[in-house]
């Protein structure tokens, strides 16, 4: 996603920077958001002074006893991001992390590109961060050495105050003296000394997370909690299709017999978000719930009310089958290295599928909206409040001026709140009422509303010569598009033949195998995109084209009779165009196979196994070529011949993500990834019949549980090179390496997730049997 961030939205460009305490006036004018701790707590931080303080920049201030607060922009889902971002701030600041606490700010033009997804999130701040925390390191040790009578060549900073000799003055003190004043211009930002690897004392080392107390506590708040007084309870009535339903007719007479009951409102958006909606008002939330169930709602029109899965994946391999559809991206080949052609010795080619996938957060969607003074606030968690803020607008009819998002914990996000989409009906049903709403959707009302992961079509192809060398290979990937719905024609990629696409349906195929001359194409699949919402979901594109990626480099493997393992090694030379680059891809491919030797080595790859038990390998760059995550993993797995059930026994998995800031976040954020990468392989999955989801609650829609969580054995790379995304990738890379294992243990081979064991005996009973795996 780091194609929808330019320097001229994105607050992380670099700027000028001019640090300036109270006293002398604060450059920005920015007031900070700082909440007050008892201070009869033992062991509380003291409450803020009064008095000047030292308010460098947007991004941190430190007040008079020495408290830094750090404001925060990306969401919080469970990831402790704001730990997370904190401490490079602080680590370069060298502050006193006991009195270091996060701010999640509300939506404000000043923040900028306001976004959390894509594993974005470390790998665009920590540069910003540094610098800032380096500025404002220089410029408290040059105000120290001024009140101590000293030069600040003979300070140092460390642990919340600055040294010279036996003396020391805190930077609380120096907050309070007024007494810095630097300016840095944007070069010298970009020149700044930030500390050596070796100095560094919260970066990559073990820290109290600093939201864990009140999350564990009860005092923290999702969306879900917001309240204020006089509002009324809302559960939206949902049309039969998610475009262009028109409601015809409604009876309410039932529904009056619901206590609590007040009304109905038929929601008028212009901004064409929710189409067919009714709302129904209570006292409560039960009394919405209930009166909902009892209106009776007629619609006509509607899109896509007949569609079904079968429908949806019959259309993309229509889609991909016609030579002249989609849009290829710019990939650099070899001059020598030609197209497909007829003097090819070989060629396998196979089709690979997905199904429709749910998000499924555990807090179901709900936004609590009001009007004060002019001003619509809307009380929820989102992933991307700069994306739906003017849609909030066009839909309520004023300037987004007059729209502010009021910042509240996920609980659970995993991408559905990148679409704000839920914000809309409780903003038109305040304008239309008059009063605060609080709208929460139902289970159900959540998935029927999803904006789930779209079905996919694939096809890949591959051709070898003579002596076994490949000459080319071809991708094409069809589903919906989720940028190209949701966010509009004018965030998708360009081509330099001015073809328009969405990244995010293609992301992952553009890999880094050398694979001769290489064709990647993006369709994209008109029908879904008319029928629902497709949505971005944990990993996006690469969910679903990297297990056609890596089930297919296993397939290449064994048919030209070699080791998955060193098949890929082989291709992955990090020559030309998968050399890498400078400074987020440095060392290419050859990172990317140091990863998949270390996951195997671990694995013990090779060892002889029980009858029906199989180990598979998969790899993945994550999400973009421009910030490669390098991840392997080994699956082993065992099979069961007679039910079809498949058991992962273990998953070994290596991550190479540069410099890794949070250790405990980073090996949480595999490990969830890993296990929903395994629930979407084995588990979890539901289809589009007449036109909705089939599932809408946890009774038939079945991820994973604990009983299937496997041994995991997660390892990351030490490394130097710059922080890159965590949050996704590991899930991309779990599911090939279940099927590639499948393979392995029983020679059949399964081209479309979820596996169910109803396809594996099928394919146990004469499906497709590719042989047996060579060692390993």
């Amino acid at each position: 996603m780091s194609r929808l961030v330019s320097a001229a939205t994105s607050p992380l460009s670099r700027r000028g920077f001019l640090v300036a305490s109270a006293a002398t006036g604060i450059v920005f004018g920015f007031s900070r958001v700082v909440a007050a701790i008892d201070p009869a707590v033992p062991g509380s931080i003291p409450a803020p002074t009064t008095g000047p303080s030292f308010d460098p920049t947007i991004w941190f201030g430190i007040d008079g006893d020495g408290l830094v607060t750090v404001n925060i922009i990306r969401a919080e889902m469970g990831q402790h991001v704001g730990t997370a971002l904190a401490r490079i701030l602080a680590d370069e600041l060298e502050a006193d992390w006991d009195k270091v606490r996060i701010v999640h700010v509300d939506s404000d033009p000043k923040w900028g590109l306001m976004v959390t997804g894509g594993s974005w999130s470390v790998w665009q701040t920590f540069p910003v961060f540094s610098e800032a925390g380096a500025a404002g390191r220089i410029a408290l040790i040059e105000a120290g050495a001024k009140l101590m009578g000293t030069s600040p060549a003979a300070c140092t900073a460390r642990n919340g105050a600055v040294h010279a000799g036996g003396r020391s003055v805190s930077y609380g003190d120096i907050a309070r003296s007024g007494a810095v004043a630097r300016q840095f211009t944007a070069d010298e930002l970009g020149k700044l000394p930030v500390k050596p690897i070796a100095e560094r004392r919260l970066i990559g080392k073990p820290v109290h997370d600093l939201d864990i107390d009140a999350k564990t506590n009860g005092t923290a708040l999702y969306g879900i909690d917001a309240k204020v007084p006089g509002m009324v309870y809302a559960r939206p009535k949902l049309p039969p299709t998610r475009n262009g339903s028109k409601v015809v007719l409604v009876d309410d007479s039932a529904a009056k017999k619901i206590p609590g009951y007040l009304r109905f409102l038929i929601l008028d958006d212009p901004s064409n978000t929710v189409p067919g909606w009714v709302m129904v008002i209570a006292t409560s939330t039960y009394a919405a719930i209930k009166a909902t169930d009892a209106l009776d709602v007629v619609w006509s029109g509607g899109t896509g009310i007949d569609v079904s899965e079968a429908m949806l994946q019959d259309h993309a391999r229509a889609l991909v089958a016609k030579p002249d559809g989609g849009i290829e991206l710019d990939i650099v080949n070899a001059a020598s290295a030609p197209a497909f052609d007829a003097a090819a010795a070989t060629t396998i080619e196979q089709v690979y599928t997905t199904g429709t996938v749910l998000h499924f957060q555990l807090e179901p969607l709900n936004a609590l909206a009001f009007e004060k003074d002019g001003v619509f606030e809307i009380h929820t968690g989102n992933q991307w409040q700069s994306l739906i803020l003017p849609t909030l607008a066009k839909a309520l009819g004023v300037a987004e001026t007059k729209v502010v998002l009021r910042t509240y914990l996920l609980g659970g996000g995993f991408g559905r709140r990148l679409n704000g989409d839920y914000t809309i009906p409780a903003a038109l049903a305040t304008k239309a009422l008059g009063k605060p709403i609080k709208m929460i959707l139902t289970r159900e009302d959540d998935a029927r509303f999803d904006s789930v992961r779209s079905p996919s079509v694939q096809r890949l192809r591959m051709e070898f010569d003579g002596g076994g060398t490949i000459r080319a290979m071809e991708h094409h990937a069809c589903a919906g598009w989720p940028t190209q719905v949701i966010a509009g024609p004018t965030l998708l990629a360009k081509t330099k033949a001015g073809g328009q696409y969405d990244p995010f349906a293609i992301s992952g195929a553009d890999h880094w195998y050398d694979v001769g001359h290489q064709k990647v194409r993006a369709v994209a699949n008109d029908l879904a995109n008319a029928t629902f919402r497709p949505g971005w979901l944990r990993s996006v594109g690469p969910g679903w084209t990297n297990w056609a990626l890596e089930s297919f480099i296993d397939e290449a493997a064994h048919h030209s009779k070699q080791d998955p393992v060193a098949f890929r090694l082989k291709l992955l030379t990090g020559a030309g165009r998968n050399a890498g680059s400078a400074p987020n891809a440095i060392g290419g491919a050859l990172r990317q196979a140091e990863v998949v030797r270390r996951a195997a080595a671990k694995a013990g790859w090779g060892a002889t196994l029980p009858p029906g038990t199989g180990m598979g390998i998969a790899t993945s760059f994550g999400q973009e070529r421009d910030m490669p995550t390098w991840v392997a993993c080994v699956a082993r797995v065992a099979v069961d011949r007679k039910t079809g059930i498949v058991t992962v026994e273990k998953l070994t998995i290596v991550t190479d993500a540069g410099t890794i800031v949070d250790p405990d976040s980073a090996l949480a954020q595999v490990q969830g990834g890993a296990l929903w990468g395994l629930s979407m392989a084995l588990h979890e999955g539901t289809e589009f019949v007449a036109g909705q989801v089939r599932d809408t609650n946890l009774d038939t829609y079945t991820p994973a549980r604990i009983a299937d969580v496997p041994v995991m054995d997660i390892s990351f790379v030490e490394s130097a090179y710059v922080p890159v995304g965590l949050g996704e990738p590991a899930t991309t890379v779990v599911g090939p390496a279940i099927g590639n294992a499948i393979f392995a243990a029983t020679g059949a081979r399964l081209r479309h997730i979820p596996i169910t064991p109803a396809a594996v005996l099928a394919a146990l009973g004469g499906g497709d049997r590719a042989g047996s795996q060579p060692a390993g």
